[in-house]
């Protein structure tokens, strides 16, 4: 879908859109801004009575415009047909799902694939769960998720690409291409949705759902480029957000809505609100009742009510009482039909409802191939001594620890609505691969007690100790121990905030014991989330960050353990030394008082108790392979031809064939708003044999030097400018160029 900027002219479906407007009552084109979750099986008896009565006839009288949650070809078709062949005008329904990191073959957690800074891995994944979806009956996800989060402490950092703007709007680019295609009437694409806008990510105290309360230096320099990479690379719909930002709900927000996203970029898709998300702008205090708050959504440009049944039930009331402009729920409708004729469901609501297809592709080894390529380039190792990694592959006693070696559902992650459980490929299951090995399993202790599902909270407290003895007793035989800990996959996503960020339950006294048997120990984080880890990091020789990688997690982390691929992941979040860090981040401002002064004077900006440091930085990741950065230089012709040229020699040192993401960094040291200590500008995937080595080199404009003032414009101020080259945010060589 095309911004407005881009398309002045009235196209065909233009002309389709006007046309089927113009015959549309009132109450009809109310119903296609009002979406309901699937609320009955639909391939089975017609509700008779009570609420699914209710909204089974609204969908016979032309009231519901997209349905949630409904999938599989029979059940799609099923609602399809009520809505095509026995409403008036027989305009298709939109089909939307959650498709986060897959469908039923699930790719790793969104966190995760964005430490692999690949991007062509990154689309090809969406492109794969949008293959499986689609086969399934559905055209929409709520997906991807461009939410830029500072805190680990937030649930939802497992849905996003980090804590930078810069890699998270090319990471936002690459999902909605992947989702998109080129052709989004092809059978095998779906429509993506940008979400959610604006500012979730910054929800006070990491607890979901919370006020935000940002200035506008961030909202526009750090939250809102990576939305505005969405609409640049053509996004059908977005998603407005739960939060408030400053006093209003962004449901509510006209600001948002309407000023920027469809006024100033141009947007000319539809946004959904999120679940609820009108009628709970009571409980903020905005709205007085549930016809206020359909009334402040409207006006504020969400034209979706997504399970408010506010839209549905209040909004032609409030158009007869001219209490919203009837030209308001045009603009709506048309935005929704619009997307409805260029998914091609006018030329056939049945185009996604194919079951030969579906047996097909779901499951299929194509995608399962793609699931295994972006788990293994989505591990980060994180730390390698005493030469522990790679494994040998034969001819080693090797410990197993860790109920989460043996998991095969807590691998698939949160936001894995149509997986099965059961389906992931454990790590003991990976490991066995490579059998001249001998392995020898112990639990060691619980992860989680009680229900382990979406809905219910888990239980972390686990006070079951008797099983530790096995455990430092397998490890005291080993020459190798492999200790699996973190987190279940659903102790991270959506209402998942959590006050601490260590080990859950009994797992770090798990840790302490086996090594205090046998130093040789490789930890295996599997987490939704960055983990404040400050123990294991000082005392462990080996951690591999694994994340939740999905379907193919156990195959994945098996491979990178023993070599046969070479790790080459990069952290898109800070790793905090402690809870009470957070939020941390690599981009933060200089303050007045940064350094310390003198020995004796403590009146500068630093903890008492720990230090500023992170336990790992953004942008780290080490290899097989070592790497030697060498002869840093820089060319400036900005003021002759508005570029400054910055390169690096990168050396494989190592006996590994292997990849280096080599990264640029600016710093803008003197501003008329002040500007962060380090800014990603750039960066470079670089593959090296043993004893190769490459130049590396960069280009930076006008753009790249640019930020956004306060009210939103977008400016360059000439200056001093540092400019850095490395393997992570912390690398310190670098020189000044100065632009007159």
């Amino acid at each position: 879908m095309k911004n407005s900027a881009q398309n002045s002219t009235k196209s065909a479906i233009d002309y389709k859109v006007d046309s089927l407007l113009a015959i549309m009552t009132l109450e009809e084109k109310v119903g296609q801004m009002n979406q309901y979750n699937g609320f009955w099986n639909v391939t089975g008896p017609t509700p008779q009575d009570g609420d699914a009565a209710k909204k089974y006839d609204d969908l016979r009288r032309g009231r519901v415009g997209s349905m949630l949650n409904v999938r599989g070809v029979k059940e799609v078709r099923a609602v399809q047909k009520v809505a095509v062949e026995e409403s008036r005008l027989g305009i298709p329904l939109i089909i939307g799902f959650d498709v986060i990191h897959g469908y039923k073959t699930l790719s790793p957690i969104p966190i995760a694939e964005s430490a692999s800074w690949d991007m062509e891995a990154i689309e090809k994944s969406a492109k794969m769960a949008a293959l499986e979806a689609s086969a399934a009956g559905i055209n929409w996800t709520f997906a991807p998720m461009v939410d830029i989060s500072r805190d680990a402490r937030w649930g939802r950092v497992m849905e996003g690409g980090g804590e930078d703007p810069y890699l998270g709007s090319l990471i936002a680019k690459a999902r909605v291409r992947g989702f998109q295609g080129k052709d989004l009437s092809s059978a095998s694409t779906i429509a993506a949705c940008a979400k959610h806008f604006a500012a979730y990510g910054f929800a006070e105290g990491g607890r979901d759902y919370n006020t935000v309360d940002i200035g506008t230096s961030t909202l526009y320099n750090t939250v809102f480029p990576p939305f505005r990479a969405t609409v640049d690379a053509g996004v059908m719909t977005f998603m407005n957000s739960f939060n408030e930002l400053n006093g209003i709900p962004a449901t509510g927000d006209s600001f948002l809505q309407r000023d920027i996203l469809k006024g100033k970029w141009g947007f000319d898709g539809f946004v959904v609100s999120d679940w609820g998300s009108i009628k709970e702008m009571i409980d903020h205090g905005y709205a007085q009742d549930l016809k206020d708050a359909a009334r402040l959504a409207v006006i504020a440009g969400s034209d979706m009510d997504m399970e408010s049944y506010a839209y549905v039930d209040r909004l032609v009331a409030l158009v007869n009482e001219k209490k919203v402009d009837v030209a308001l729920i045009d603009d709506s409708v048309k935005r929704i039909l619009k997307a409805k004729y260029e998914l091609g469901l006018f030329d056939d609501p049945y185009r996604y409802c194919d079951e030969a297809r579906e047996k097909k592709i779901t499951g299929s080894k194509e995608i399962n191939e793609a699931a295994l390529d972006i788990a293994k380039k989505s591990i980060v190792l994180l730390k390698n001594e005493l030469n522990l990694l790679p494994l040998k592959k034969e001819g080693q006693k090797i410990a197993v620890i860790g109920a989460l070696a043996n998991d095969k559902t807590s691998p698939l992650g949160s936001w894995r609505i149509a997986a099965e459980d059961e389906t992931a490929v454990s790590v003991l299951e990976g490991l066995q691969n490579y059998n001249k090995n001998e392995y020898t399993y112990a639990k060691g202790v619980d992860v989680t007690t009680g229900r382990t599902d979406f809905v219910y909270e888990l239980d972390i407290n686990t006070t079951d100790r008797s099983e530790i003895p096995q455990a430092v007793a397998v490890a005291k035989k080993a020459d190798v121990v492999i200790m699996v800990l973190g987190e279940h996959g659903f102790q991270s996503g959506e209402a998942r905030s959590r006050t601490q960020l260590d080990l859950p339950g009994l797992q770090q006294e798990l840790l302490e014991a086996v090594y205090a048997e046998n130093k040789k120990v490789i930890l295996v984080l599997t987490n939704g989330r960055p983990l404040a880890l400050p123990w294991a990091a000082e005392n462990v020789p080996a951690i591999v960050e694994a994340w939740q990688l999905g379907t193919q997690s156990g195959h994945a982390i098996a491979q990178v353990l023993y070599g046969d691929y070479n790790p080459s992941g990069k952290l898109p979040m800070t790793f905090p030394r402690s809870v009470g860090q957070v939020p941390i981040y690599y981009n933060y401002k200089n303050t007045g008082r940064p350094n310390k002064q003198d020995d004796r004077i403590v009146f500068w900006s630093h903890y008492t108790d720990e230090e500023n440091t992170p336990l790992f930085p953004f942008g780290h990741g080490l290899s097989y392979s070592t790497f030697e950065y060498s002869d840093f230089s820089i060319n400036n012709e900005f003021n002759t031809n508005g570029k400054i040229t910055a390169q690096i020699n990168l050396k494989n040192t190592g006996i590994f064939k292997g990849k280096e993401v080599v990264q640029l960094y600016i710093r803008d040291k003197f501003a008329s708003v002040t500007r962060p200590v380090r800014e990603l500008k750039g960066f470079k995937m670089v593959e090296l044999t043993p004893r190769e080595t490459q130049t590396i080199t960069f280009e930076l404009k006008k753009e790249d030097l640019s930020f956004f003032n306060n009210e939103g414009e977008f400016i360059f101020e000439p200056g001093e400018f540092e400019i850095y080259i490395g393997g992570s945010s912390i690398t310190t060589m670098g020189d000044t160029v100065t632009i007159e």
